[in-house]
């Protein structure tokens, strides 16, 4: 195969049914975003965003045409290589934190952590998420944005090839919003982890490597960012 970049999406679409009624999601996207970059995909409400992600995370399937992550076809992989692939490879960050109300913040991360072979120490994370202090507290008893500090260490716990965000401050207020982008940042940046975020936020495009906009289930453009800016001098 020839070289290609870590992610690529080559012709991909979706398409829904409901009775004789078709909707396409996607409609032919194409993509690519390389390996440690922070990409951020924005389109309005209903352009495909989420759509895109689940495919890239293992949680839908294409209609047709092809997605690679690190040269592996994630597209052909049956049901069960694809619950390895979600298992081992991907980390999920989404708008409403899903931690698991029983387990403490601790907890919620030391069980992603169970399911891989090479974790990141639950402790570690919690300290650096800023949340030593709370590590035996439960989720009730957490902020929002505590939660989802929580939910982003849970996710990196499993120290993924990928990381992928939906919506990852649409529940929070600005400035706590804005330290989980900060921590998002400081992930590609220092760990050098590939982070897709996806976001109907234009204003946060500046903070990115890589910009790919996305109408109406199509890429409408794919631009890298030679110089991103730091979280803390964007406002939205």
């Amino acid at each position: 195969m020839p070289d290609i970049s870590y992610i690529e999406y080559r012709n991909v679409r979706k398409v829904y049914r409901t009775g004789n009624v078709e909707l396409a999601a996607l409609d032919g996207a194409d993509f690519f975003i390389e390996k440690g970059e922070l990409c951020i995909i924005v389109g309005q409400s209903g352009a495909g965003k989420t759509t895109l992600l689940n495919i890239m995370g293992g949680m839908d399937r294409l209609t047709s045409g092809q997605v690679f992550l690190d040269g592996r076809e994630i597209s052909k992989l049956r049901d069960r290589e694809l619950a390895l692939y979600r298992r081992e490879d991907v980390g999920f960050v989404f708008q409403f934190y899903n931690l698991i109300p029983n387990l403490t913040a601790y907890e919620n991360i030391e069980m992603a952590a169970q399911l891989v072979k090479d974790p990141i120490d639950p402790e570690k994370l919690l300290a650096d998420v800023g949340l030593s202090s709370r590590r035996n507290n439960f989720p009730s008893q957490l902020s929002g944005g505590e939660q989802q500090r929580t939910a982003i260490a849970r996710a990196i716990a499993k120290n993924p090839k990928l990381l992928l965000c939906d919506e990852p401050t649409g529940a929070l207020d600005y400035q706590t919003g804005k330290a989980i982008l900060r921590l998002l940042q400081d992930l590609s940046v220092k760990r050098g982890m590939t982070v897709v975020i996806i976001t109907h936020n234009s204003a946060l495009t500046a903070m990115a490597d890589r910009v790919i906009r996305l109408k109406n289930g199509r890429v409408s453009s794919n631009i890298a960012n030679p110089d991103p800016v730091s979280v803390d001098l964007i406002e939205w």
